[in-house]
């Protein structure tokens, strides 16, 4: 899949461990003094050694200045409803400047969902209520259309709710999928495809966008403007590698998964500027 062009950025992804409470919000403080693009945190509302991702994310927003939070990615069943999760989104995104991006996943671990009260689904229902929970969101951030939100899904009915409030920026979807029917989602209603490469086979990235293109094209949308994310291990692919699925496979975004702060110092200073010198050389 040829290089889409965006511009290449580079994130961390941190465990909300609660043991000491304070060591996510350090890792996220350290990020953006690294400059890293994003800190994204795992969402299992169900295990008890993590601290509430949501309630995570708004400290951390709170207390750093520049850099982008997202869950990766929020756990819809337990993150609903979807008119909330907007107006909560949109609420961290006005509070942060901006800085709000809504990684969001259809559901898994489906037993530990059910024990805190969440609805068990099968994984086509997960879709299903994923695809309607993004028009829901959407619909709710339109706070210029006229009338209130009304929506009579399978999943999710809004039966004439206010919408609003806006963001303050276009708040992305990134949807994290790694099977075909998410990834056809994808294609047609998100932003983002967030994969992590560490649990795909050989070929995955190029079927994964092969899939997705196709969905965007037939719902007349543009393929490029679909950002492609990966979350990765350190030290597992050299600069040249990832380089490569820059250039390849289009991926924009990597996700270094890491709470260990030598690794991401030393991902800052050596392997970020070498994978963006190798992409720039190959863009030329």
């Amino acid at each position: 899949m040829p290089d889409y062009g965006h511009p290449l950025r580079f994130a961390t992804f941190i465990a909300p461990t609660n043991s000491p409470a304070h060591r996510p919000v350090e890792l996220a403080q350290l990020s953006e003094r690294l400059g890293f693009d994003f800190v994204t945190f795992q969402d299992h509302p169900y295990q008890s050694s993590f601290l509430d991702t949501w309630t995570l994310l708004s400290w951390v927003a709170a207390r750093t200045e520049r850099i982008g939070v997202s869950g990766n990615v929020l756990n819809l069943p337990l993150r609903q409803p979807p008119a909330v999760l907007a107006r909560a989104a949109a609420s961290l995104d006005l509070l942060s400047n901006g800085r709000m991006n809504l990684g969001i996943g259809a559901g898994y671990f489906w037993n530990a969902v059910h024990a805190v009260g969440g609805r068990r689904l099968t994984p086509l229902q997960g879709v299903a209520a994923l695809d309607e929970a993004i028009d829901v969101i959407r619909g709710i951030w339109d706070a210029d259309a006229s009338g209130p939100l009304t929506a009579d899904g399978e999943f999710y009915k809004v039966d004439g709710a206010e919408r609003g409030p806006a963001p303050a920026h276009t708040i992305p979807i990134w949807l994290g999928a790694h099977k075909p029917k998410m990834q056809d989602l994808v294609g047609r209603k998100a932003d983002g495809w967030l994969a992590s490469l560490p649990v795909m086979k050989p070929g995955a990235l190029p079927r994964g966008n092969a899939i997705i293109d196709d969905a965007a094209r037939a719902a007349a949308r543009d393929p490029r403007e679909i950002t492609r994310l990966l979350n990765i291990v350190p030290g597992q692919q050299t600069p040249e590698a990832l380089a490569h699925m820059a250039l390849e496979d289009g991926v924009s975004v990597f996700l270094l998964i890491s709470d260990d702060p030598y690794v991401l110092e030393r991902f800052a200073a050596e392997t970020a500027p070498a994978v963006r010198e190798h992409v720039a050389r190959g863009r030329t």
